[in-house]
């Protein structure tokens, strides 16, 4: 079918997939509510289960650097894929803004130049309403890397009660980048170093780690930093690093919105794992929520076990919508955390995973620090109590093919010298 439709003109190809598209039905839309009240924990909510499609081929897992060295195969046709209507006409949009970014960016993943982008690109600037899946059918084909098992979480904007100014019942501070935070390119001192960096700050003649969380917490960044703003809630402002932006309700009722900016540096440790292995939550309790139940009963310990995860975000004010890796808005259940080494940033997703709710056409806009290796996703939801109910108990697998412009395997398999697929 990639073939057939490859060699019509532009005009032939879109009649042709729309036709083929008259078939194909589905459903699903997301909504972004008002955002939650800082101490309602909204339970998580029940997914609808589904059937996700199977991978093209049983690949073994490589560990690879990027998606070419983990190895890439051709997907089904997209033509195939049940997009709907709604998720082909918002993915567009995300689509369209991230063009410059994908024309412009070195693409880490070895999967695409930025010329490649540019035929596609430029046909999304006219696509007629209710032309956005036979868009994409005409426009890109689908890709599978290495064994195409996906894994989903689910993250969103968070409001929490604060502070511009430190007053009684806000305690916890929310700190500004440090001013004597440095961020290394390796890639400047070696070859074999590059897209490799690293964070700390010097101590003498010698260029250290960065304080962890532990250290913060007791005071390592006094007059290193600026402070923000005030929370009412450690665990509240533990979270919100973990989402990366949120919303601070102010006493007046307004709202500050705050952004991540950068990042100690230090690993990142997913602390219901590790409530899970000592036994202090169940399997049930998992979910975000769970924990955060968990972490206000037991508050000392709570404490301790926070600390145990040694990443630390910093953040800045943000003048409009929450911004991803992209430094472009994000948009919920469109948006979708990424590795880049895996993942053109900017490149559709087709996600088909076993609950309905997150399986869909999705655009990579973001990355997160706990968002490694191929075919690992975390899906954006926006803000609200439905936001926080969908994030907070995601956990979807499936399969992942990404949509990459056409053209693009039949030359990675001519660059190795092998046949196309």
């Amino acid at each position: 079918m990639q073939v057939t439709l490859g060699r019509m003109t532009a005009s032939a190809r879109y009649a042709a997939v729309a036709a083929m598209m008259l078939a194909l039905s589905a459903c699903g839309a997301r909504i972004v509510p008002p955002a939650a009240p800082s101490r309602n924990y909204v339970p998580v909510r029940r997914p609808v289960a589904a059937t996700p499609i199977a991978p093209v081929a049983i690949v073994p897992i490589v560990a690879g650097a990027n998606a070419v060295s983990a190895g890439v195969i051709a997907g089904p046709a997209i033509v195939s894929l049940p997009i709907t209507d709604t998720q082909a006409e918002r993915a567009l949009a995300a689509f369209r803004l991230s063009c410059p970014s994908l024309m412009r960016r070195a693409d880490t993943s070895g999967l695409t130049r930025g010329g490649d982008w540019q035929p596609a690109c430029s046909a999304a600037a006219s696509v007629t309403p209710g032309a956005a899946r036979a868009f994409f059918a005409t426009w890109f084909e689908s890709a599978q890397v290495g064994d195409g098992k996906a894994f989903a979480t689910g993250y969103y904007e968070p409001e929490i009660a604060g502070s511009r100014d430190h007053r009684a019942g806000y305690e916890v501070p929310i700190f500004g980048r440090p001013t004597d935070l440095i961020e290394a390119d390796l890639g400047l001192f070696s070859d074999d170093l590059k897209g490799k960096k690293v964070r700390g700050r010097v101590d003498g003649h010698a260029f250290v780690p960065y304080f962890d969380r532990t250290a913060i917490d007791q005071g390592a960044l006094a007059s290193r930093a600026p402070i923000i703003a005030w929370a009412a809630d450690e665990i509240e402002v533990f979270f919100l690093q973990i989402q990366g932006s949120g919303r601070l309700r102010l006493p007046d009722g307004s709202v500050m919105r705050i952004g991540y900016d950068t990042q100690n540096g230090r690993s990142y440790t997913g602390i219901g794992a590790l409530m899970k292995s000592r036994g202090l939550i169940g399997t049930g309790q998992t979910s975000m929520q769970g924990i955060v139940q968990y972490l206000h009963d037991h508050p000392a310990e709570g404490r301790d076990i926070m600390r145990e995860n040694k990443s630390f975000v910093f953040f800045r004010e943000l003048k409009g919508p929450p911004l991803g890796a992209l430094g472009l808005a994000v948009t919920g259940g469109v948006s979708v955390a990424a590795d880049n080494r895996f993942v053109p940033l900017g490149a559709p997703v087709f996600l088909s995973l076993d609950r309905t709710d997150a399986t869909g056409l999705w655009v990579a806009q973001d990355t997160g620090g706990a968002i490694k290796g191929s075919n690992r996703f975390d899906t954006y939801w926006g803000a609200g109590d439905e936001a926080r109910a969908t994030a907070g108990g995601m956990g979807a697998r499936g399969t992942a093919f990404l949509l990459l412009p056409v053209g693009t395997i039949a030359r990675l398999n001519g660059e190795r010298g092998s046949p196309a697929p």
